[in-house]
């Protein structure tokens, strides 16, 4: 019987990625698990695991692509790597139109190119099954408590990038026990909010709930988890409905207001519609009564949900200051009425072996039983961006925005 032949790409896009769909010894369980399939792997330099590691557990390591029926990167192909008639697994970015990448569908779709895209891979409860999310809360909380360690000069913890690993990184959080009794709002209840609170608990910081969280004074740190029904109410004072949050964000207004003269420290993991309120506004960032000095805006919405993420920082240079008053951006722990903003958005990269390995689980779980039954469950249908030269029915709505100018390939 022949098998299957899954290519691991090599990252083309520049700055380079350091991140794989598989370790080696997650292609080595999933050619065990799956005898019906063949992993090989393109040679790389920048890679977080060295080719000789695959070579090691005996998976085979090349340079030529074209042989492999599936194709599987983490983020976009260069055009000119593009292999004709292949069907890929990479994160496009371009389901929402994302201008920087309309000449990559463009090509995809002139290459006659099969394209499923991890962000549109769901399951049956329209739940996404594989992502980098945990890894961003994980490097986004840890972050968001060095920067408070480092603006209030109370500790300064190792930066995640220059860590081997999770467990290297864990390391670290015995400095945390200095922390003041401050008080720590996690926004969120997906996957990047439970990368969060995972590094919070084993940091020893406690859980408390909403109410005590407002009303309760603590002689320890703490953090609460708030979902949307906990910062917005519908302005027609309707009984909150979340179907009808998600469905009309436009009908509601924010109360964060009522968070902010009790948290030290904002950790944003929620996921914001545009079309819904921010959580509050440059006007109330200057009112006296406004605590938050340090905010770690892991969703990352560059002039969304949040007045001050005015632009992404770098795993290098993982804060910037914002001044308040005239609202402009500072050079980090400058001043301290400043709110300290860390708003790095590939934060899974500052971990890129542990993040690996975590999103090659998922892979072996929740991908390779439908690519090797015939999708019985249209589970890999659904997610198919393009096919054949054309766009899915479900991805229709993209032609337009495919079609743009003419591209050079």
């Amino acid at each position: 019987m022949s098998k299957l032949t899954v290519g691991i790409i090599r990252e083309g896009k520049v700055p380079p990625d350091k991140r794989v769909p598989l370790t080696p010894l997650k292609c080595q369980e999933a050619m065990t698990v799956f005898p019906e399939l063949k992993i090989v792997v393109q040679s790389s330099t920048v890679r977080c695991y060295h080719d000789q590691e695959y070579r090691d557990l005996d998976i085979e390591v090349r340079e030529d692509m074209r042989q492999c029926d599936v194709l599987m990167g983490v983020k976009e192909v260069p055009l000119a790597e593009l292999i004709p008639n292949k069907t890929y697994f990479f994160f496009s970015h371009t389901i929402k139109e994302q201008p920087h990448n309309q000449a990559l569908l463009r090509a995809i779709l002139q290459k006659n190119i099969t394209l499923i895209d991890y962000e549109t891979l769901t399951n049956v409860k329209g739940e996404r099954t594989v992502a980098f999310g945990r890894y961003a809360g994980i490097v986004g909380a840890y972050n968001g408590i060095m920067a408070y360690g480092k603006k209030f000069k109370i500790f300064d913890l190792h930066p995640a990038h220059l860590c081997l690993d999770i467990e290297d990184m864990e390391e670290e959080y015995f400095k945390v026990k200095a922390l003041p009794p401050i008080k720590i709002a996690v926004t969120g209840g997906g996957r990047v909010a439970h990368g969060i609170m995972e590094v919070l608990d084993k940091m020893g910081i406690r859980k408390v709930s909403v109410y005590d969280y407002l009303y309760l004074k603590f002689t320890e740190p703490v953090y609460t988890q708030l979902h949307s029904s906990d910062y917005n109410r519908r302005r027609d004072g309707r009984v909150w409905d979340n179907v009808d949050f998600y469905q009309n964000p436009h009908e509601y207004e924010s109360t964060f207001d009522k968070f902010t003269p009790v948290t030290d420290i904002l950790m944003a993991g929620a996921y914001w519609n545009p079309a819904a309120p921010r959580l509050f506004t440059a006007a109330d960032m200057q009112r006296s009564n406004f605590k938050i000095k340090t905010i770690a805006d892991i969703t990352c919405d560059v002039e969304g949900s949040i007045p001050c993420t005015k632009r992404a920082s770098s795993i290098p240079e993982p804060v910037y200051d914002y001044n308040p008053f005239t609202q402009e951006l500072e050079p980090a722990f400058s001043k301290p009425e400043n709110i300290t903003v860390m708003a790095v958005d590939n934060l899974p990269c500052e971990l890129p072996r542990s993040a690996s390995r975590d999103f090659g689980r998922q892979l072996i779980d929740e991908v390779f039983p439908h690519l090797l039954n015939n999708d019985a469950e249209g589970i890999l249908t659904r997610a198919t961006i393009s096919k054949n030269g054309q766009l899915t029915e479900r991805y229709a709505y993209l032609k337009a925005y495919a079609a743009g100018n003419s591209v050079n390939i």
